[in-house]
């Protein structure tokens, strides 16, 4: 394969990583390996902003790790159509891994959490209480941030102790997400003191995305490994810092919608959620599936649920109407959390198959909100071990 290798570039590592990237151009392959240096014997890459991938090109890490130093405050990898305010979509995208490619969090990160964090009261941040910066979180934080991306591969990758969600995906469709491996854990030890950081999802797509292949998603993580959110917020302009989405409402609701989304084989355990499916206010989330799931928690600390779907909290709107979450299937899951199965708002029209509990202490199926917001539920082995 004829690729270009940004160790041929001058300048910061993030500068090599970026010309290499406008030198592959319409249709190029970029691979990044093992950093080389004169006089430099450091091996992995550490990048002070985000790396900028468009349309129409494939981006390889292989068997190299990639950085955040502590001077960054930006995502790992972001589509660059977001450096452009109309905000065009993009298509035919590919960001995939050889061997060992791990995308690493900073030592000392400025910033974690999401927006409704605020750096060093819930979650650590060097930029806690400086002039001139963000005083919360934002998406920034997120690995990496997909927007408006359509035709795209993200792939076989490795992200280790992202700032917050390890990647997020904003009205993108048409993609597949395989062979994904997320380690992020809610402390993490900065100049020898553990630091508490939040809302470190492995996986979320957020509003508009749809028709989206998802298989083999592994790890452990400080909150949702998998998460389908399609929460609304106010119409704004895109790319607001102290958003922790990159993008605001559409205009026409119907737009926000989240539906076609197929995942299989998810193995791990999270602090919250392994697997989460929530929408609210008016925009819809259906025709979901999800085969394969397993629960790799242990007796010393288990996941909070295996399968979360909807919720009641006031922020994000209550309870979503009833017919607005429909058509969820969820099959073949293995499960030692709290609970196995947890329905926190409206469900109709799904199904649950093949689910085992192995936790004795746990419930299999709860309702938070009430049996009177599900209807056409159908329940076929599921089951205590």
């Amino acid at each position: 394969m004829n690729y270009i290798d940004p160790n041929d570039f001058s300048g910061s590592d993030i500068e090599k990583i970026n010309s290499a990237i406008a030198a592959a151009g319409n249709g190029g392959t970029v691979r990044i390996s093992k950093r080389q240096c004169a006089g430099d014997s450091r091996e992995h890459w550490l990048i002070d902003s985000a790396i900028l991938v468009p349309g129409n090109i494939t981006l390889i890490v292989s068997d190299c790790k990639i950085k955040l130093s502590d001077l960054c405050r930006d995502n790992f990898i972001r589509s660059a159509n977001t450096l452009d305010p109309a905000l065009p979509r993009i298509n035919n995208v590919c960001i995939t891994g050889e061997g060992d490619a791990v995308l690493e969090g900073a030592d000392n990160p400025r910033s974690t959490g999401d927006a409704a964090k605020f750096l060093g009261d819930r979650t650590y941040g060097s930029d806690a209480g400086k002039p001139g910066e963000t005083p919360n979180g934002d998406w920034r934080n997120i690995g990496i941030l997909l927007v408006k991306v359509s035709d795209f591969v993200l792939s076989k990758l490795k992200i280790v102790n992202s700032h917050s969600w390890a990647t997020s995906l904003e009205y993108c469709t048409d993609g597949r997400v395989c062979d994904m491996e997320f380690y992020s854990r809610n402390i993490i030890m900065v100049n020898g003191k553990p630091e508490r950081t939040l809302n470190k999802d492995g996986l979320d797509l957020r509003r508009g995305c749809r028709n989206i292949e998802i298989e083999n998603i592994s790890g452990s993580t400080g909150d949702d490994l998998v998460a389908l959110t399609a929460i609304p917020t106010s119409i704004r302009p895109a790319g607001q810092f102290g958003e922790h989405e990159f993008t605001g409402s559409s205009e026409n609701i119907a737009d926000d919608d989240l539906y076609n989304v197929n995942i299989k084989n998810v193995v791990g355990w999270s602090q919250c959620n392994i697997v989460r499916f929530l929408n609210a206010s008016g925009v819809k989330l259906h025709h979901i599936t999800l085969d394969g799931l397993r629960d790799t928690s242990t007796a010393e600390f288990r996941s909070g649920t295996a399968v979360r779907v909807g919720d009641t909290v006031a922020a994000w709107g209550g309870v979503a109407p009833v017919g607005d979450t429909h058509d969820i299937k969820v099959s073949n899951v293995t499960s030692y959390a709290k609970t196995a199965l947890f329905i926190g708002g409206s469900l109709t029209d799904s199904g649950f198959t093949n689910v085992t509990n192995h936790n004795p202490d746990a419930e299999t199926v709860f309702y938070k909100s009430g049996v009177e917001y599900t209807k056409n539920l159908t329940f076929e082995n599921v089951r205590k071990a």
